[in-house]
């Protein structure tokens, strides 16, 4: 038996190691799975268990844990960002500034409150109350990564000390934050005296009066004398709107017309274009014509086809340059990105995954095929070389000292702030670099997930010796409802605000403020609440600018309080 008792007590075996991680993870998992009031912890359970191994003395070396720390926050960073990156400078348009510069005042309003509880409820001239806060912020806001670029930011601060464990008022405040931010949006309903039925036919109304932008056929017949003689190109630009005219019916024959295809009066076309552009090119091309569009007669029927973009050289590739009517005889009439329609605009980038629909002869489609690659297996493997390549990247990046007068040590992004700075912009622009960025959803997951129990499980295990002085017979009340003040008083605040002010739906502030405090859960709650996608859009909206605040403000409180 001496083998196994050895297994759970000689520290520095690899065999030890990789048994407490499994045994923390495996269990914290679990529990993070257990509903009370149809609510979960989720995988931050994994800090709980870590805390109680760490107490009872199921541990392993500092520098070790440390490592594993490091480097599951990296990993974890990194997938936020590449996830968030796409839609992260799109988010400020479409009145998403409005909405981001609420969530900026959210954040920066429960700093303030931090540092007015910390004032007034704990002992200035302890010097680990402040950190200790400033855990409790990151636990109160439920934002793992801002505790992690905290706790990397305190490491620089301390540097040759014992970095306080600011984990502890993480989990203290973590519980209640989590109930509390879904407590706090109820209230703001009352207080604004919502009803939810009108907020629901509120909506409603609003998509019938703004479409989206997704594509619409239609079957038109050309009865504008304007148009005889005229080519498509030239139609398009007098309109100044994009369409794709999939097919035309000339004379009895169906063909796949291109840009210098010449309409003439009572040609049938076959238009695809964005839903809000229908009616005036209806208009001004001629009436809609209720029976299916005929099909061609010849020895090669034409054919429709979603093909998948999986080759690394279309990925970055405007649309407008492939000239895929006029070389290839097909054309492209809408593209499928994550699950959204979008219009096929000559301006449209193809990235790595796009689906896209397109209409021709079936050698030419199976021939576009071909050039796009339509492999759906090479999708199924991570680009494990753009992943390290960005972190590589990131972590330079976030080594750059800058030197700020009256502060005591350089500001750095770090390995939290670096990496996420180089996973956003990757996300974005790494086409214009040849990087292929695409990644299936449950692959990101897979790499996020395990970065963060590894982060999670490192930093319980860590605080876990000091927990119970620290928190059951020190200051452990005041962090929880100090963290409970943290996490309510904002959202009652911008809440009110952006509804009264503003005049925002509440569906949409539901998702704003769980995207302000980035939690999934009150993002769950507002949509069993709402049927539409109010909820998600402001979660998303907010969600890509909230997560790099949270994580560069985390640095810059550490370095400008706690440092000084």
């Amino acid at each position: 038996m001496d083998w196994l008792i050895n297994l759970f007590t000689v520290t520095d075996s690899v065999a030890h190691i990789m048994v407490l991680y499994a045994v923390v993870i495996s269990i914290g998992v679990l529990l993070g799975k257990v509903k009370i009031g149809g609510i979960s912890l989720g995988v931050t359970f994994v800090l709980f268990t870590g805390i109680v191994a760490g107490h009872i003395g199921f541990t392993a070396p500092v520098n070790i844990l440390g490592f594993v720390q490091d480097f599951g926050l990296i990993l974890f960073v990194f997938m936020v960002g590449l996830q968030v990156g796409p839609g992260f400078f799109e988010s400020f348009r479409k009145g998403g500034i409005t909405l981001n510069m609420l969530a900026l005042s959210m954040i920066l309003l429960n700093i303030g409150v931090m540092l007015g509880c910390y004032y007034l409820f704990f002992d200035t001239s302890n010097p680990s109350n402040l950190p200790m806060m400033v855990g409790t912020l990151f636990g109160a806001v439920t934002n793992t990564p801002g505790l992690g670029a905290a706790n990397e930011a305190l490491g620089s601060v301390f540097q040759h000390g014992t970095p306080p464990q600011i984990a502890s008022g993480y989990a203290c405040a973590y519980p209640l934050g989590v109930l509390g931010i879904i407590g706090a949006t109820i209230a703001i309903r009352y207080i604004c005296k919502v009803r939810i039925a009108d907020e629901d036919a509120k909506l409603q109304a609003e998509e019938a009066e703004n479409p989206h932008e997704k594509p619409f056929s239609m079957h038109l017949k050309v009865d504008n004398n304007y148009l005889s003689g005229k080519t498509l190109q030239q139609v398009s630009e007098f309109l100044n709107r994009d369409l794709v005219v999939s097919r035309i019916l000339h004379d009895g024959t169906v063909s796949i017309p291109n840009k210098n295809t010449i309409f003439n009066t009572d040609d049938e076309l076959l238009v695809v274009c964005a839903e809000s552009d229908a009616e005036a090119i209806r208009a001004f091309i001629g009436e809609a014509i209720d029976r299916p569009f005929p099909e061609d007669n010849e020895k090669q029927p034409l054919i429709s086809r979603r093909i998948v973009v999986t080759n690394p050289s279309m990925n970055g590739k405007t649309l407008g340059k492939m000239h895929f009517a006029s070389v290839y005889g097909v054309n492209v009439t809408r593209i499928t990105r994550q699950g959204i329609d979008l219009f096929a605009s000559r301006s449209h980038h193809f990235h790595v995954g796009d689906r896209i629909m397109v209409v021709g002869p079936e050698d030419n489609v199976n021939r576009v095929a071909d050039i796009m690659g339509n492999s759906v297996r090479r999708l199924d493997a991570p680009n494990i070389a753009t992943i390290f390549i960005g972190i590589f990247v990131g972590i330079l990046f976030g080594s750059i000292p800058v030197m700020i007068p009256g502060m005591p040590v350089p500001l750095k992004l770090g390995i939290a702030g670096g990496p996420l700075i180089i996973a956003i912009l990757v996300g974005r622009f790494g086409h214009l670099f040849h990087l292929v960025t695409y990644m299936t959803t449950s692959a990101n997951m897979m790499l996020r997930e395990t970065g963060l129990v590894l982060f999670l499980a490192s930093v319980g295990i860590k605080a876990g010796a000091g927990f119970w002085d620290t928190v059951v017979q020190g200051d452990g009340l005041k962090y929880v409802y100090t963290g409970f003040l943290i996490t309510v008083i904002p959202i009652l605040i911008i809440g009110t605000l952006a509804r009264l002010r503003y005049k925002f739906n509440y569906f949409t502030i539901m998702g704003m403020i769980a995207g302000s405090y980035t939690d999934p859960p009150a993002l769950a709650y507002a949509n069993s609440v709402c049927s539409k996608e109010a909820p998600g859009i402001g979660y998303s909206t907010v969600y890509p600018f909230t997560m790099f605040m949270r994580i560069f403000t985390a640095q810059l409180i550490v370095l400008f309080l706690c440092g000084g």
